[in-house]
């Protein structure tokens, strides 16, 4: 993962314990960003996550694993012959824990070349959701991947330059449902003098001129750059848009579940947010944020 650097903020906040059995504003809440061990790098069947999030009293679940793609194409995703056992273990949490909405979705990697692949895949299953993510870049390595944590030192303006430039290709797309982690660059604490808003205002404008929401994805604060993603100021300038919003964990273990989710409803309401966004079928719906 790289050594540990502290990153400017401006809201400092410790690392956020997981959630507490039962805390009483999950109710309203869901969390849709969940991997299981189909993409080979977390633990935790659908099943489990499903029991945890009725302990805790959280009003929907969703699966999220990255997409296969048409042939085999890195070791962090699902292969496609997977897909099947993916949608299995999926509705065997729906059958065991029938009191609890459960969603199917996908984090689907938007590369440039392979839209017509993402549009395959959305006729695959009854999905939930879509979710666009960009983790490679053009230049053809893994952004947030530790083994490549070496490049950014010193590289930070033109790898945020490349990666903010295909993330508004992934939201004008118009592909995704809903878009995930969208500062990731800075996951190992690195980014580039000056004001990071010249990055953040191309991509809030093409949120808000296509009606697609983002998410608070609370997992930024167990990586090195201690920080959720998206910076607050990106927060609050999307909020001002009227860009929608969702929280999810990203969770890779079901320890994971909901972390996080009280510090980041309240960046949430001190931004200006009043509601979040759910799916269902691809069908998009507003709740109040607690």
């Amino acid at each position: 993962m790289g050594e540990e650097r502290q990153v400017e903020s401006s809201r400092v906040l410790r690392r956020p314990a997981c959630g507490k059995l039962r805390e009483p504003m999950f109710s309203q809440l869901a969390d849709y960003h969940v991997h299981t061990p189909l993409c080979h790098h977390a633990t935790g069947w659908p099943v489990d996550f499903a029991r945890r999030a009725v302990e805790l009293g959280l009003g929907e679940l969703g699966f999220a694993d990255h997409n296969p793609m048409a042939e085999y194409f890195d070791d962090w995703r699902m292969l496609r012959e997977e897909l099947p056992r993916y949608r299995e273990e999926v509705e065997k949490a729906r059958a065991a824990f029938p009191q609890l909405p459960i969603r199917l979705g996908l984090e689907c990697d938007f590369l440039a070349d392979r839209e017509a692949w993402i549009e395959e895949l959305s006729a695959m299953a009854d999905w939930d959701f879509l979710i666009g993510s960009v983790h490679y870049l053009p230049e053809g390595w893994e952004v947030d991947h530790p083994k490549y944590v070496g490049r950014h030192e010193g590289h930070a303006e033109e790898i945020w330059t490349s990666y903010w430039r295909v993330y508004e290709q992934c939201i004008r797309s118009g592909l995704f449902d809903f878009v995930a982690h969208p500062d990731l660059p800075k996951k190992f604490g690195f980014h580039p003098a000056g004001d990071l808003r010249r990055f953040y205002e191309p991509v809030i404008a093409a949120l808000a001129e296509t009606g697609t929401p983002f998410e608070i994805n609370t997992a930024g604060w167990r990586k090195d750059c201690r920080e959720q993603y998206p910076a607050r100021p990106f927060l609050e300038l999307a909020a001002g848009a009227g860009v929608p919003l969702l929280i999810n964990s990203d969770a890779h273990a079901v320890e994971e579940l909901t972390a996080g989710f009280p510090e980041a409803m309240a960046l949430a309401r001190e931004a200006g947010y009043q509601q979040l966004a759910r799916f269902e079928r691809r069908k998009i719906r507003y709740v109040p944020l607690p």
